[in-house]
């Protein structure tokens, strides 16, 4: 079956994306989104390293889309749907930061529902969509489960999970090679007892 994964967004008002848009960074990834852009799913994972690197690193591990789809997609805020691969720029990442993820407004709201509309129209009825991203909370949830219906899944071990939990847990599934069980979002339980603490990932050597 058909899988793609739709990927919430790094918060680029967070520490880690303010040091990107400051004036003066000196960072290779800060010069290069200056100087001609970056792949937008590495800008995120440099401003969320755990979280949004376990999406990402998931999504390209276990999406299997249908021709002329990529397999993931980045929801970013006033952009609509757009593929980790495709290159921004820092007027792009500023341009995210000035628009409010919330399924209110229409900045965000317009451009997602658009792209949506478009990747179920070129992706068939039957394709499973996996979101990867907050599920208590209309603000992708609303719009999604409009568009796709009983066709919007997410991992069930996601439940009672934080941000960073769910992070350290992709990428263990990732490494293994072992996908996690999805269910329908669609009248699904969001909330439930916080389980264990995952163990500690091993460090990785300094390159």
């Amino acid at each position: 079956m058909h899988r793609v994964f739709l990927l919430s967004p790094a918060n680029v008002a967070g520490l880690r994306g303010q040091r990107l848009l400051a004036d003066g960074a000196t960072s290779e990834l800060a010069l290069r989104l200056r100087d001609g852009g970056a792949p937008l799913g590495e800008v995120m994972s440099s401003m969320s390293q755990l979280y949004f690197r376990g999406k990402l690193s998931y999504a390209r591990a276990f999406s299997h889309p249908p021709p002329g789809c990529s397999g993931a997609y980045v929801i970013t805020p006033g952009q609509g749907l757009v593929a980790p691969e495709r290159s921004i720029t820092v007027a792009d990442l500023r341009a995210f930061g000035e628009v409010p993820v919330d399924h209110e407004n229409a900045d965000y709201r317009a451009p997602l529902e658009r792209d949506t509309r478009r990747l179920r129209e070129l992706a068939g009825p039957s394709i499973s969509i996996v979101l990867l991203g907050s599920i208590a909370t209309p603000k992708y949830t609303e719009i999604l489960l409009d568009v796709f219906a009983e066709n919007l899944l997410f991992p069930s071990q996601f439940v009672g999970r934080g941000d960073m939990s769910r992070g350290g847990l992709m990428l263990r599934a990732a490494e293994a090679g072992q996908e996690l069980a999805y269910e329908p979002l669609a009248g699904a339980v969001l909330h439930g007892k916080r389980p264990a603490k995952l163990p500690r990932l091993p460090r990785k050597p300094d390159s």
